[in-house]
C-alpha cells in the first residue's frame, strides 16, 4: 500500500496487474495490439493522476474502470463507436468469472487442461481460434467433415469445461 507520503511503485503496480488489465481489454473485445497499448496507457493514468494503491479489490476495480474509459476512447478515435450496454455486459460477465482477481487462475487451470487433449482435439482449437480458421477449411486441412469436425469441438469443449471445473472447484 502507498502512504499519502510516498511515490507509486509503478513497476510493482505494473508487475501484480499488467496480465489482468491486458486480458480484460481482450475481454472487451480489443485486439492484442490496442491491449498492449491501452494496458500502457492505464499505467501511465495511474502514475499521471497521482493514484494510491489501496485494497486488491479497489486497485484492480481502479484500473479495470481507466482501462474500460481508455478502451472507448480509442475506439471513439478510430470512428468505431462501441455500445456502452455491450462494454457493460462484457464487463459484468468478465467480473463474475474472475471477480476482482485478474484470471490467472482460470489461465492456468485452462494451460493444464488443454495439455491434457490429445493431438486432433488440440490441434482443431488452434486451428479455430488460434489461427481463425472456419470449420470447413479445418476439416479439409484435417480430412474430416464439417459435421465431423463440429461435433469434435462440441465434445473438446464440454472435456474443457468439466476439467476447468474440476481444477478450480467450481463453474468456469
Amino acid at each position: 500500500m502507498t502512504d499519502a507520503g510516498k511515490s507509486l511503485d509503478l513497476a510493482g503496480l505494473m508487475r501484480e496487474h499488467q496480465a489482468g488489465v491486458w486480458r480484460y481489454l481482450r475481454a472487451l473485445g480489443a485486439d492484442p495490439a490496442l491491449a498492449d497499448d491501452i494496458t500502457q496507457e492505464t499505467f501511465l493514468a495511474a502514475l499521471r493522476s497521482g493514484f494510491m494503491e489501496r485494497s486488491r479489490g479497489e486497485t484492480i476495480s481502479w484500473l479495470r474502470t481507466t482501462c474500460r474509459n481508455q478502451y472507448l476512447k480509442a475506439r471513439h478515435k478510430q470512428g468505431r463507436e462501441v455500445a456502452t450496454d455491450v462494454i457493460e455486459t462484457l464487463d459484468r460477465r468478465f467480473t463474475d468469472l474472475v471477480g476482482n482477481e485478474d484470471g490467472a487462475e482460470m489461465v492456468a487451470a485452462l494451460r493444464q487442461c488443454l495439455q491434457q487433449l490429445e493431438d486432433k482435439p488440440r490441434q482443431v482449437l488452434e486451428m479455430q481460434h488460434g489461427q481463425n480458421l472456419a470449420r470447413l477449411d479445418i476439416a479439409a486441412r484435417l480430412g474430416m467433415t464439417d459435421d465431423g469436425v463440429k461435433t469434435l469441438i462440441a465434445r473438446t469443449k464440454a472435456r474443457l469445461k468439466k476439467c476447468m471445473e474440476a481444477r478450480l472447484g467450481s463453474e468456469p
